[in-house]
């Protein structure tokens, strides 16, 4: 299990294939890995964004992926997880999060990357404040799955 917070960029595909060649679930010893990318869109509510900065809390972010991914590994009996987010400035396109579940049997990878994904996006310490034309916002709630 691997969680990350990182400023710099990051391509989740290259970051998948290095982390299962790493980790005890690697190549040949899973049937399944589920990922889940998600990307910076170059809108929100109706409006163009430019940009966007994703602010965390130090410390408890981490403790609170940590947690998901463990609930996860122990709740979908998973072989392993892997979750990395970005943090600072983003443009349009910028991959900002990874989950990636890896398990035995495909609907087990399949619902706990849900899982992760749908708590990281409802509960986790982040903050985003986008950047529109002539002004700046901070998102008040996240989008529907």
């Amino acid at each position: 299990m691997r969680i990350e917070i990182r400023a710099e960029p990051f391509d989740p595909w290259a970051e998948t294939a290095r982390y299962e060649r790493e980790s005890p679930a690697g190549s040949g010893r899973h049937g399944a890995c589920a990922v889940f990318v998600g990307t910076m869109r170059d809108f929100n509510e109706g409006d163009a964004v430019r940009g966007m900065t994703l602010e965390h809390y130090p410390g408890m972010t981490e403790r609170h992926l940590s947690g998901i991914a463990s609930e996860a590994m122990t709740r979908f009996g998973l072989m392993d997880t892997l979750i990395i987010h970005r943090i600072g400035a983003l443009s349009p396109g910028d991959p900002i999060v990874l989950c990636a579940a890896w398990s035995v049997h495909r609907a087990a990878a399949f619902e706990a990357c849900r899982f992760l994904i749908e708590d990281l996006k409802s509960r986790a310490p982040f903050w985003k404040r986008e950047t529109l034309d002539s002004s700046v916002r901070w998102v008040e709630r996240n989008t529907q799955s």
